[in-house]
């Protein structure tokens, strides 16, 4: 039985995360258990997920993998949070809202992204820049 959808496409957090995700190379989207999930080959961003050890959902969260060298600042931080199932594999959340700096939100995704993609495509990201 697949998840249930737990988004609403219309939202316009996940638009503007999206369009920031989308906007890396050769990265793509796929819904995987019942949100939309942003992948190089591997997933380097989910929107939305839970908390880890409690019950709470945060449905406009960006769940993604540090850069290693910031986690332990990042955690420190109480804007973050450890996810439900991807914590354990060093992944942060931190809930999206409309006055979210997207400036700091496309860092935290291109340092995601630089931790699984291959390296044509962080070369291409960084003949873009």
């Amino acid at each position: 039985m697949p998840h249930p959808i737990m988004f609403d496409d219309a939202d316009p957090i996940l638009h503007r995360l999206r369009k920031a995700a989308l906007a890396l190379p050769e990265a793509t989207e796929k819904v995987a258990h019942g949100r939309p999930t942003f992948r190089c080959g591997k997933m380097f961003a989910m929107y939305g997920g839970g908390e880890k050890g409690s019950k709470v959902r945060r449905d406009t969260a960006l769940l993604f993998i540090p850069d290693p060298v910031e986690r332990e600042a990042l955690i420190q931080d109480d804007r973050f949070f450890v996810p439900a199932y991807v914590g354990a594999y060093g992944w942060l959340g931190i809930d999206l809202a409309a006055n979210s700096d997207w400036a700091e939100i496309a860092e935290l995704l291109d340092a995601s992204f630089r931790q699984i993609a291959p390296k044509r495509a962080i070369a291409a990201l960084e003949n873009s820049a």
